[in-house]
Formats: structure tokens, C-alpha cells, sequence
């Protein structure tokens, strides 16, 4: 079915804007993570090599969509947008983070987003010329051709950087680190770009997303297959947190014994405690009070959780 000059323009607007949505969204995912940080004004070992990369990749697009002879706007909107949300995170970030992580950031932010984008920025414009050959700003031409191809091979790094996390999947059977609505998200996202570039004829922003959708698409089976892992993993956690429960209660019985208080025993039947195990104690108690005559110091140490000789530390993992 072939479209007129007029309906190409209309999707060709329409999946720009779809694009600037999805990613101004996608732009907005890191907000609950930098609300925390600042609650708690401390940046809780988060590391800021991804909004670094994110402002790096934000800045790239958006020289290229100045350099781009048509067809550059709705690629300026959404990465100026980028630029300044990306740059707002690295300034929170900066502000929490202690002197080590304060001191890595600043290294990163050299190296990349002024370093290398300032390389990539000096290199074409000297050495690689727009269609006016005699004018240094002049676009198009083999300028956007340079550009468009180290976007575009950056654009496949960072689409394959998920590969790890999807590994980290396989491995652990956990989808924990792969939220469903990222993930779908970022396939949306490219699914937008993708026939954005491919109704403006810009190969540069359309094949990087094909390799960006198949990835999402991956993540989203993998996040199907293993779902439900999580929740059988919290349902074992749950039954280890009732054994737990059930043996820090008879400790409690057990020194409440030793103390004395006898009457404890009948409550706890009435609560359906386990009655051996309750019988058990008692005895064990009753042969550690006619053998041992240190009853009153044992009962002080145990209440303080210091651990005398032949004591059980009681520690998280202590029974």
C-alpha cells in the first residue's frame, strides 16, 4: 500500500511524537531512585555510570540533529529534554555522593561528556565538511554521514548493555534487576524510533532500534518465563521466617523457665505451641538447673545476648 506526501508526513509527526513520549517516560524511570536519594541525602551505592552514559548518548543525538540537513526537530526536542533531565540526576548525585564516588564522577564526566563529545564535536567540524565545503557550521553532507555513524554505533552498545542484566536473569532465575514496565518501555521505544527513521530515510536512528526492539523483546519473554520465581523464593522465605519465629519463641519459653514463670507454659499451650518440643525444653532445663548451680549468672548473660562458655551466640543465625 503506498502512502501519499501528505499521510508520510502525518506518521512521520505521529511517530515523532509517540517517540519524544515514550522517552521523555523513560527519561523520567530513574525518579523514585533519586527521590530516595535525597530522603535520605545519601546515594545508597548507586553508581552514576548510567546517566553519565545516558548524558553522553543525549548530547551525541543532539549534535547530530543540529547537523542533520532536514528532519532534525523532533530528534532536538526529546534530547534537549534528555540533556537537561540527565543532567539534573548527575547534579543530585554529585551533591549526596561521598568524596570517592564525588571524585570517579567528575573523572567519568571529563573523559566522556567533555573529552570524547568534545574530540568527536572539534574533529567534524574540522576535518569533515558539511555541503558548503567553505563554511565550518554547514550541514549535511559527509558531516551528518561521520556523525550519524558513531551515533549509530553507540546506539548499539548501549543496546546491548542489557545483555549482562539478561544473563544475571538466565543465571539467577530472578527478575528482580529487569522491571517488566522498563523493559517494555524501552521496546516501545525503539519500535517508535524505529519507523521514525525509517519514514524519514535516516538509517542511522532506524537500524540501531531494530537491534534495541529485539533486545526488549527478549527481555520481556525472559521476564515471563521467570516471574513467578521470585514469588516462590518469598513464599520459602516465608516458611524459614515462621520456623524462625517459632524458635525464637521457645527460646523466650525456654528462659522464662529458668526464670521461673512457669505459668508461661500455659499460655503457649492455649496458642497451640508445639507441645513436645515444649516438654522437651522443660526437661532440658529442669536437668540444666539440678546440674548446674550458675542458674542466676547464665539467666543475666543470656538476657544480655552474650554468649558464655558453652552458650549458642545469638545471632541472626542462631537457632
Amino acid at each position: 500500500m503506498a502512502f501519499s506526501a501528505t499521510q508520510l508526513h502525518e506518521l512521520t509527526v505521529l511517530f515523532g511524537i509517540l517517540g519524544n513520549i515514550v522517552s521523555f517516560g523513560v527519561y523520567l524511570a530513574p525518579l523514585p531512585t533519586f527521590w530516595r536519594i535525597f530522603k535520605k541525602k545519601s546515594t545508597l551505592g548507586f553508581q552514576s555510570i548510567p546517566y553519565s552514559v545516558a548524558l553522553f548518548s543525549a548530547m551525541l543525538l543532539l549534535y547530530y540533529a543540529f547537523i542533520k540537513e532536514k528532519n532534525g526537530f523532533m530528534i532536538i526536542t526529546i534530547n534537549t529534554i534528555g540533556c537537561a533531565i540527565e543532567g539534573s540526576y548527575l547534579i543530585i548525585y554529585l551533591i549526596y555522593a561521598p568524596k570517592k564516588a564525588k571524585v570517579y564522577t567528575f573523572k567519568l564526566l571529563g573523559l566522556f561528556n567533555v573529552g570524547f563529545f568534545g574530540l568527536i564535536v572539534l574533529t567534524t567540524m574540522v576535518f569533515v565538511h558539511g555541503l558548503d565545503e567553505h563554511n565550518m557550521l554547514s550541514k549535511g553532507g559527509m558531516r551528518e554521514s561521520v556523525v550519524g555513524w558513531i551515533c549509530g554505533i553507540f546506539s548499539v552498545c548501549v543496546f546491548a548493555a542489557p545483555l549482562s542484566v539478561m544473563r544475571m536473569v538466565i543465571k539467577t532465575k530472578s527478575v528482580e534487576f529487569m522491571p517488566f514496565w522498563l523493559s517494555f518501555s524501552l521496546t516501545l521505544c525503539a519500535i517508535m524510533w524505529f519507523f521514525y527513521g525509517l519514514l524519514i530515510k535516516d538509517f542511522y536512528i532506524a537500524l540501531p532500534n531494530i537491534l534495541g526492539f529485539a533486545f526488549g523483546f527478549i527481555q520481556m519473554i525472559l521476564y515471563m518465563i521467570y516471574k513467578d520465581s521470585k514469588k516462590k523464593l518469598n513464599n520459602n522465605n516465608g516458611d524459614l521466617m515462621i520456623k524462625e519465629t517459632n524458635i525464637m519463641q521457645l527460646q523466650e519459653l525456654a528462659v522464662d523457665i529458668k526464670l521461673g514463670k512457669v505459668e508461661k507454659i500455659e499460655q503457649n499451650e492455649q496458642q497451640n505451641k508445639p507441645a513436645e518440643a515444649i516438654e522437651v525444653i522443660v526437661e532440658e532445663m529442669v536437668e540444666v538447673n539440678n546440674n548446674n548451680n550458675e542458674g542466676d549468672n547464665n539467666i543475666v548473660k543470656e538476657i544480655n545476648g552474650k554468649a558464655t562458655n558453652g552458650d549458642v551466640p545469638r545471632g541472626e543465625g542462631a537457632c
